[in-house]
């Protein structure tokens, strides 16, 4: 079972103090709880930086001996929440975006998987939240090497 990074109450809060949160608004109780629940995976899924705080503790935060989520990391939820809510596919725009040509007659479109931006490769719904995230995430590029002995 998923432990969201916000409770409603939480990321209502979050939501009075910001513009264009009408999908949170409109939303029942329940979609909001599902949203935030599946924001949360959302964000678990992605590889960060140093180490869960407990190995028992079910998000990927805290991390590094803290004992509180970051508030990036909970706005970066709230931002995926209302991403959801607001009907945004993952799924759709990774296809979309990926579109480098189309045409109309005989029907054809190409297709560039490595033109997606990276938030959206990795199913992250949301340019603002990905902006909260990013300087926790792992350097793709970074490899670590240790010396067995």
């Amino acid at each position: 079972m998923t432990t969201a990074y916000l409770t409603t109450a939480q990321a209502q809060n979050y939501f009075d103090e910001i513009l264009n949160s009408e999908g949170w608004d409109l939303a029942s109780e329940p979609n909001r709880i599902k949203a935030l629940k599946i924001a949360t995976r959302s964000i678990d899924r992605l590889a960060y930086k140093g180490d869960k705080t407990a190995d028992t503790q079910d998000n990927e935060f805290p991390r590094g001996g803290d004992t509180d989520v970051p508030e990036d990391i909970e706005w970066a939820c709230c931002y995926i929440t209302l991403a959801l809510l607001d009907g945004r596919d993952t799924d759709l725009d990774f296809d979309n975006l990926a579109v480098v040509s189309q045409g109309f007659s005989s029907v054809r479109s190409t297709y560039d998987k490595d033109s997606v931006l990276p938030y959206i490769a990795a199913g992250i719904p949301s340019a603002t939240a990905w902006r909260y995230l990013k300087p926790y995430l792992l350097d793709a590029s970074e490899i670590t090497l240790s010396r067995a002995t």
